[in-house]
């Protein structure tokens, strides 16, 4: 049995839980996610919890297990809490700079870079250099950071470009001049 598939998942006040044939709909708060539901996985909800269990024993209702249940408790958490990440902004003369529904990035270039923000996803800009991606979607959020990081990923000589805030930048040492 898998260790993550059989926990259940609380769901908190104010998260509504609906399963329709093949698509699991959670709305809250921070907003509304749906997803199909994979291949050999039931879903129950009952009792403020959704339980999560395989139809067989194979290999792909095992692995889908686990994935089924780690993706719902993502939907809970985002339509609650929502998720945020932080991107760094490192070089002279980079910065951003946010829009209603762009971000607007000064990395370098001979032309600004308009970056068009995807629906359900909000960007804040601290100071220019320090820019927070949120989002009630994990997934969308980290693939909208990592799109924003890609313009100008940091470079390990000098460390300049956007990197995650947590990210450790494995620096080079640069040349050494003739003896």
């Amino acid at each position: 049995m898998s260790r993550i598939g059989k926990l259940p998942i609380e769901i908190p006040a104010g998260v509504k839980v609906t399963i329709d044939s093949s698509v699991v709909k959670v709305e809250g708060p921070k907003g509304a996610l749906s997803r199909r539901i994979a291949e050999g996985v039931s879903i129950e909800v009952a009792d403020k919890q959704i339980v999560v269990s395989r139809n067989s024993e194979d290999k792909i209702c095992r692995s889908a297990h686990g994935l089924m249940r780690t993706l719902l408790n993502n939907m809970v958490v985002g339509v609650t809490k929502g998720f945020e990440t932080i991107l760094d902004i490192t070089g002279v003369g980079y910065r951003a700079e946010a829009k209603s529904d762009t971000l607007t990035l000064s990395l370098g270039y001979s032309h600004p870079i308009n970056f068009a923000l995807p629906k359900g996803v909000s960007v804040e800009v601290e100071k220019m250099t320090k820019v927070f991606v949120r989002g009630a979607d994990k997934e969308l959020v980290g693939q909208t950071a990592a799109k924003i990081r890609s313009f100008r990923v940091p470079e390990p000589y000098k460390g300049k470009g956007i990197k995650y805030s947590d990210e450790k930048i494995v620096r080079k040492a640069g040349k050494t001049g003739k003896k």
